[in-house]
C-alpha cells in the first residue's frame, strides 16, 4: 500500500481571513508594532502638517511610520524592499491592513518627515522607562564608525585639487581651441548653415569636472576660514603704542585649508575615518546602553574621529531624556582625558574609564604629561584594585552586543541617507527600532 500524502491543490480557491491581525499569530511583533505607533505613540508632529484638504487623500500616516519602524525592526531598510514586502509577506500586511504603498511613496514620506520620526526615541525610551526596563544602576558608552552612502574613492584633498584644477583647465581650454579650429575648417568645407559646431561631450564632462573642482575647493576654504574664526584671535599688537589707547589690530590673514584636508563629492559632510578594519568613508555613531536590558537611553552622531569629546555630551543627554545621570558609566580608553573625569565626578557619577591600552603606538609628551595627573592616576588606582571584579567589565557586555545586534542581526553597514543632519535623524530611527524591539520583549 503506497504512503498517503496530504493534499496539494494550488488552484484551489481560499477565502483571505476577515481581519489582518488574523494573518500573524498573536503576540507578534507586527501586532505590538502596529498597535503601540497607532494608540500609544504621539504622533501629531507629524498629523499636523497635513493642512491641505484638496487632492487625493493620502496614505495614513500613522501606517506609514507603522511601516518604516516595523521595517527597522526588521533589518529591512530600502524603500524598494518595504513596498515589494507590503505585497509578499503577511506581517507587513498586518501593519499596513493590506495597502500598498509604492516606494516613492515609502522614500518621500521618510524623507519629508525625517526629523519628526526621529524624534520618537524618546517617547519609546520613556515606554521602557514605565515598564521598569531602564534603571541606570550602570550604563555603558561607546561609538563606532559606520559607513556613510559614499564612497572614499571619491574623495580628494585640498592639496591634489589645487594641482588637478589648472591642468583640467589647461586641458579644457587646449580642446576648446581645436573644437574652434575644427569648426572653422568644417564651415570652410560644408558651409556656414550646416551643423557641425556643437561641441563633443567629452569636453563638457571635463569642463563640468572642473567646475565641480573650484566648488570643492571654495567649501575647503570656507571650513578653514570659519575654524580659523573659532580659534582664539590673536590679531592685536602684545604692546600697546605709547601714547596709549587702543591696541592695533594686525591685518587678518585669509585661512587657507592645509593640503591633506579632504571634501567627499558624494557625502561632503563624511569624513574618512579609522577603523579596526582600515579606513572607511563614514560617521561616528554614539550610544548610551543601560546594563539592565541593554536599552539605548542616549544616541549622537558627528562627522569626527575622536571619542573623548562627545562624553559630556552623552551624559547631558541622558539626564534630559532620562531624568537623571546614571549612577555609574563605564567607557573605553577613547574616552579618557582629565576634563571628562572632572565633569563626571563634578555631576556624582562613579566613572569607570580606561586609562591605557597596550600597543597603540607611541604617546604623545602632553599625553604623558595629562596621564601623571592626579584624577587619571586615582581611575588607574580604580581599576587596578577592582581587578577582575571592577564593575568596568560590564562595559564590554552591555555596549558592544548593542552594535552587533544593529550590524549582524539586522545587517546595517551603510546608511541610506546623505548629509550629517539626514544621517544623525536616521541613526536615531535605527536606535528607536532597537528599543522597540526590547519593549516587544518585555511585552511578550
Amino acid at each position: 500500500m503506497g504512503k498517503t500524502f496530504r493534499e496539494w491543490n494550488v488552484d484551489q480557491a481560499w477565502l483571505l481571513p476577515p481581519s489582518v491581525k488574523e494573518m500573524v499569530p498573536a503576540g507578534h511583533l507586527a501586532h505590538f508594532v502596529r498597535d503601540t505607533v497607532r494608540d500609544v505613540l504621539d504622533l501629531s508632529a507629524i498629523l499636523e502638517s497635513y493642512s491641505e484638504g484638496r487632492g487625493y487623500p493620502p496614505y495614513q500616516p500613522t501606517m506609514m511610520t507603522a511601516l518604516l519602524l516595523y521595517g527597522y525592526c526588521q533589518g529591512m531598510y530600502s524603500s524598494r524592499r518595504l513596498a515589494r514586502a507590503c505585497q509578499e509577506r503577511v506581517d507587513f500586511m498586518a501593519v499596513t491592513a493590506m495597502q500598498q504603498p509604492d516606494f516613492r511613496t515609502i522614500s518621500d514620506f521618510r524623507k519629508r518627515h525625517l526629523a519628526a520620526i526621529a524624534s520618537l526615541f524618546g517617547q519609546v525610551l520613556a515606554l521602557c522607562q514605565q515598564a521598569k526596563m531602564v534603571k541606570l544602576g550602570h550604563v555603558a558608552l561607546d561609538g563606532t564608525k559606520m559607513k556613510a552612502n559614499a564612497s572614499k574613492r571619491k574623495a580628494m584633498s585640498y592639496g591634489r585639487m589645487k594641482k588637478t584644477e589648472p591642468e583640467l583647465a589647461a586641458e579644457v581650454a587646449e580642446w576648446f581651441a581645436r573644437a574652434e579650429a575644427e569648426d572653422e575648417a568644417e564651415d570652410r568645407e560644408f558651409g556656414p548653415d550646416k551643423r557641425g559646431d556643437e561641441l563633443p561631450d567629452w569636453v563638457i564632462n571635463k569642463e563640468q569636472r572642473r567646475q565641480k573642482l573650484q566648488q570643492a575647493m571654495a567649501e575647503l576654504e570656507a571650513r578653514a576660514t570659519a575654524e580659523a574664526g573659532k580659534k582664539k584671535p590673536d590679531d592685536e599688537d602684545p604692546k600697546p603704542p605709547s601714547g596709549g589707547g587702543k591696541r592695533k589690530k594686525k591685518p587678518q590673514k585669509e585661512a587657507m585649508p592645509r593640503d591633506q584636508a579632504q571634501l567627499n563629492f558624494t557625502d561632503a559632510d563624511s569624513k574618512i575615518m579609522k577603523t579596526s578594519d582600515g579606513f572607511i568613508q563614514g560617521y561616528n555613531c554614539q550610544i548610551a546602553v543601560d546594563e539592565k536590558e541593554q536599552v539605548i537611553v542616549a544616541q549622537h552622531l558627528v562627522n569626527a574621529q575622536n571619542d573623548a569629546p562627545l562624553l559630556v555630551t552623552m551624559v547631558d543627554q541622558i539626564k534630559r531624556n532620562t531624568g537623571r545621570h546614571p549612577d555609574e558609566l563605564s567607557a573605553d580608553y577613547g574616552y579618557c582625558s582629565v576634563a571628562n573625569l572632572r565633569a563626571i565626578r563634578r555631576r556624582r557619577i562613579q566613572g569607570y574609564i580606561a586609562t591605557g591600552r597596550q600597543h597603540h603606538g607611541r604617546k604623545s609628551a602632553k599625553r604623558r604629561r595629562e596621564e601623571n595627573r592626579g584624577l587619571w592616576r586615582q581611575m588607574r588606582t580604580k581599576l587596578k584594585h577592582g581587578g577582575h571584579r571592577s564593575r568596568y567589565r560590564l562595559r564590554k557586555q552591555t555596549v558592544e552586543p548593542v552594535f552587533g545586534q544593529i550590524k549582524e542581526a539586522r545587517g546595517f553597514r551603510r546608511f541610506l541617507l546623505r548629509g550629517i543632519h539626514n544621517v544623525s535623524h536616521e541613526w536615531a530611527l535605527l536606535c528607536t527600532a532597537h528599543n522597540l524591539l526590547k519593549l516587544a520583549r518585555r511585552a511578550g
